[in-house]
């Protein structure tokens, strides 16, 4: 591979976390105003590698090369320098300062008595915004802006610094659909320009509006890229990113439902105090022993606001009557949700179901902490044995129940999260959005854990947002619209365009 005929190059590229390869002599390139996809599982090593590129992480094995210049980044900083810009998942933006001051935060300019020169900056800011078709003034708060206005933020932070490469870490992950098209409307001005994308989604759909190749990561390794993507498929791209066919990874097996396990009756949840608007308005449902209920719904719906609601998030609030195997029970706190035996594993799990910074075994047993207590005290030996035996079960790939669980995949992190209330042994669990943000793979396995827990006699209640998946997993489905239920079907009356009508009704 010649050095000089691409923007960046990785060459052998390893790197290593204590006894876990991340990356196994990778060699990549990026082409020159195009859009470079890369595809993998979670775990393939394409987070590891774009902090290398970006200079997140400077010790590695193996050479960059910017236009042939042979590189070595120790920071972020050192790699914009060189045209290299990375926007993460989790936009890093201060909300209660202006765009103008987000933008040049570091690098602000100072007028000739040496005081910032606010009327430079704002004009600067304008042309950058200018250059991504972007209608917002740079006096406004960042804190008023959308999220995908606030990537754009992100994007044009990178323009100043005369960014060559862009790469965008899961860009799509929270935005709507309609600043998903301002996105690509962003990405195809940007290459217009010249600048080089390097890009990273699970949303298969999408990559194909936007990718001029893909480049293929599986276990650390690059496998493989599409050069010509006019004749590929989803199915090919599958194949690249797991090593095998699309069809036959989830067929839902049959579990026998048996009898009901939670019944709500008229459940709401007012937005303000005088009762004029509704998070939630009137839904009543049961859910059965042996049973997946799926929730699917459009942004806003209310989906994950009525399963905080059952969970015991919103006590003062809520209306309505929540049966437990028949007897009515009244849910004042969380603790009495899972004393009840529901568990809950939340929409986000960076910031609400992990504490990134602690080990596995520390997380898994949160929730469960009487179990590993010995004589009064927490037995370190205790939460091992019941981490290790959820590791398992789960296949949790990580190093040791010590590892820290920033440091694990995507679908690692969920699986940790829902060993954390499998240990509090439930009877009823809520799934919000479970396989957000992980790859082919992971998904398929997490559906096979809840047809599992369902075998087993848990009620499972799962909320998602992609049809499909509810469509695979679910015995019954349930549809939210504008804060209450616009439709049921069961898996036989279930098809894209019913659901998808309700949800729009």
């Amino acid at each position: 591979m010649s050095v000089n005929n691409h923007i960046l190059t990785a060459q052998g590229i390893t790197k290593k976390f204590g006894g876990i390869t991340a990356l196994d002599n990778v060699t990549i390139d990026v082409h020159q105003g195009k859009v470079n996809v890369i595809v993998g599982e979670n775990g393939a090593g394409k987070s590891t590698l774009m902090k290398i590129l970006s200079g997140v992480y400077p010790d590695y094995e193996g050479d960059l090369f910017v236009k042939g210049e042979k590189v070595n980044f120790s920071n972020p900083k050192e790699a914009m320098k060189k045209g290299i810009a990375i926007i993460h998942q989790e936009l890093n933006l201060i909300p209660y300062l202006t765009v103008t001051a987000n933008i040049f935060l570091g690098r602000e300019i100072e007028d000739a008595l040496g005081m910032l020169d606010f009327k430079q900056m704002n004009k600067l800011t304008k042309s950058l915004l200018q250059r991504l078709d972007c209608d917002i003034a740079p006096t406004t708060l960042v804190a008023d802006l959308r999220v995908g206005q606030q990537q754009q933020i992100e994007i044009a932070k990178a323009l100043l610094e005369d960014a060559k490469v862009v790469i965008m870490d899961e860009p799509t992950s929270a935005i709507t659909d309609t600043e998903v098209e301002n996105l690509f409307k962003v990405i195809a001005n940007l290459k217009k320009q010249g600048v080089s994308i390097l890009y990273i989604s699970h949303k298969l759909d999408e990559l194909f509006k936007i990718a001029d190749r893909f480049i293929g990561l599986r276990d650390g390794k690059m496998v493989g890229t599409i050069e010509d993507i006019s004749d590929a498929s989803k199915d090919d791209l599958i194949r690249l990113m797991v090593g095998r066919d699309l069809k036959n990874l989830y067929v839902k097996e049959a579990s026998p439902i048996g009898e009901e396990m939670l019944r709500v009756e008229n459940i709401s949840l007012p937005k303000n105090r005088e009762k004029t608007e509704f998070l939630v308005k009137d839904v009543s449902f049961s859910l059965r022993k042996g049973e997946v209920l799926g929730i699917f719904g459009l942004m806003g719906a209310g989906r994950t606001e009525l399963l905080e609601t059952l969970f015991g998030l919103h006590p003062k609030l809520m209306l309505g009557k929540i049966y437990i195997e028949g007897e009515e029970v009244k849910i004042k706190s969380v603790t009495d949700a899972v004393n009840l035996g529901m568990g809950l594993v939340p929409e986000d799990r960076k910031e609400d179901g992990l504490v990134l910074q602690m080990q596995i075994c520390k997380n898994v047993s949160m929730a469960s902490i009487d179990q590993t207590i010995k004589n009064g005290f927490l037995s370190e030996q205790l939460e091992g044995r019941l981490t290790k035996n959820y590791m398992s079960d789960l296949k949790i790939k990580a190093s040791s129940e010590k590892q820290l669980s920033k440091n694990l995949s995507g679908g690692n992190q969920q699986k940790v999260v829902l060993s954390k209330w499998l240990a509090t042994t439930p009877k009823i669990l809520f799934l919000d959005e479970p396989t957000r943000g992980i790859d082919v793979n992971a998904k398929n396995e997490i559906y096979h854990l809840i047809n599992n827990l369902a075998k087993n006699g848990l009620g499972v209640l799962v909320v998602s947002s992609e049809l499909p998946e509810v469509m695979a997993i679910s015995d019954r489905i349930l549809v939210m619209g504008e804060s209450r239920i616009t439709g049921e079907f069961t898996q036989e009356e279930a098809n894209e365009d019913v659901i998808m009508n309700a949800a729009i009704s």
